[in-house]
């Protein structure tokens, strides 16, 4: 056997020991080394940039970098406000650089399954396959932050994972990073039973729009703000009109809702 042709057939074994190998040449190792030979930190290769270092997380204004530091800080945070203040954005950088860490086992990312359109069972496809739409702009903030091929290959290897919020009974969450979006379709019942699922060393998000509810009965993120604002390693954060970042029309159109909706509630309070 010629010498090029042993070094060859060394290298083709080597790659077939690695789990995965994403389309932008980002190889994932995940046969490192654990003390519980779970998830742990996430190690990926580029040529010539072995040691590279993600880019920090920076925050668009000053809500989001309070945001984002009530993430690192508490248990259970609340993010709450209009569509376009980067609620989803910054949790998914945080979970993202927690998963990288190694500091979290996992991601879990659910919502109610409340639409305005076709419900899910008219959906095509298996279960993860009709929730995956509700998943897909939550992806793309993982992806955006930790890079496409740590994102499939932890999604591959069940690191993160999206389930429907009916399916969280009687589960924990231990080491993991949960995320609850839309929450403001949640019902008091709904929120409750999620909440009770916290268990040590997790992080939770809870986000989402009251201004926006799709449910008709009572809004659990209401209800569950009101009762839990106080508890110690609880956080409460509201974003603004004014901390709208994706485009200042959407600023605009939202803040003309918002005036015609007050100008409602005083006509209807007259009558």
């Amino acid at each position: 056997m010629s010498r090029k042709h042993g070094r060859a057939k060394r290298q083709k074994n080597k790659l077939q020991q690695l789990d995965y190998m994403s389309e932008d040449n980002v190889v994932i190792d995940f046969h490192s080394p654990s003390h519980n030979d779970s998830y742990h930190p996430l190690h990926s290769r580029k040529p010539g940039s072995a040691n590279k270092k993600p880019k920090p997380i920076q925050a668009k204004n000053r809500s989001q970098d309070m945001f984002m530091s009530a993430i690192k800080t508490h248990t259970l945070i609340f993010g709450l406000g209009p569509a376009g203040t980067g609620k989803s954005y910054c949790t998914a950088a945080m979970a993202a650089q927690a998963l990288v860490a190694g500091s979290i086992d996992r991601i879990i990312f659910t919502r109610p399954a409340v639409e305005a359109g076709n419900s899910m069972g008219f959906l095509p496809g298996k279960l993860d396959e009709k929730f995956d739409p509700y998943f897909s702009a939550f992806k793309s903030c993982l992806i955006s932050n930790a890079g496409k091929g740590v994102i499939e290959c932890a999604l591959k290897n069940g690191n993160i994972t999206v389930e429907p919020l009916a399916y969280m009974r009687g589960k924990t969450f231990n080491r993991a990073f949960v995320v609850l979006d839309e929450a403001q379709n949640c019902t008091p019942d709904e929120i409750k039973m999620f909440m009770t699922r916290i268990g040590k060393d997790s992080t939770v998000v809870i986000s989402g729009d009251l201004s926006q509810s799709d449910i008709r009965c009572y809004s659990g993120l209401h209800d569950a703000i009101r009762r839990t604002h106080n508890v110690k390693g609880v956080y409460v954060h509201e974003f603004e009109y004014r901390d709208i970042v994706r485009s200042d029309i959407v600023k605009d159109i939202l803040m003309c809702y918002d005036d015609v909706e007050q100008k409602m509630v005083k006509y209807r309070s007259e009558c």
